[in-house]
């Protein structure tokens, strides 16, 4: 019997700096092989790869992006936000202003009141995904991250590429400036059950 998993992959290309899409069929059996078809040759780097299994694209249905560490959730939003450190350059300090950004300007009463059938309040599942400039993903403190969640259960945090590093104008020493930059982080804060 021979299972069956198509491979969507999206890169970006050199030649004209546009975002496209290919395909890859992955068979797999007792010998696994690949069978690949790319229109175009000229990649830089892959950028996002979801798995869908064969059975979902015949039934043209979707799916989200496979991740057997992270147990699934029933999504009911996304909530987005920035955050900055203008002075101190503290990637942490910018990661949790994110966060608070996304969370600061929403109420979930649907949780307290009951009024999702058979889900208590203490079943909230969070995701968190942070984009974060890749040199500075080494220093941020994920613990102090998770810290300005009031409630809850956070299922994963996944900090990938993204972000800016970028000059604030000034370098304030009184302020713990070691330079003038300005350190932003993006974060989307998935919320269901």
């Amino acid at each position: 019997m021979t299972s069956s998993i198509l491979l969507n992959l999206q890169f970006l290309s050199i030649t004209d700096s546009r975002f496209r899409s290919y395909s890859l069929s992955n068979h797999l059996s007792s010998s696994p092989h690949l069978i690949c078809s790319l229109t175009r040759p000229r990649i830089s780097r892959l950028i996002k790869v979801t798995a869908v299994s064969s059975m979902e694209v015949e039934q043209g249905g979707e799916s989200a992006p496979v991740d057997s560490t992270v147990p699934p959730m029933k999504l009911l939003f996304v909530e987005m936000g920035v955050g900055y450190d203008q002075h101190g350059q503290d990637v942490t300090a910018a990661a949790m202003r994110a966060c608070r950004d996304a969370i600061s300007s929403n109420s979930i009463p649907a949780f307290r009141r009951g009024s999702i059938p058979g889900v208590s309040f203490g079943e909230m599942k969070l995701q968190i995904k942070l984009g974060v400039p890749h040199s500075l993903q080494q220093s941020l403190d994920l613990e102090k991250v998770k810290s300005v969640f009031p409630y809850g259960k956070i299922l994963n945090v996944e900090v990938v590429d993204g972000g800016l590093i970028c000059s604030s104008g000034v370098h304030v020493e009184e302020m713990g400036d070691k330079n003038d930059d300005c350190y932003i982080v993006n974060a989307a804060v998935y919320v269901g059950y």
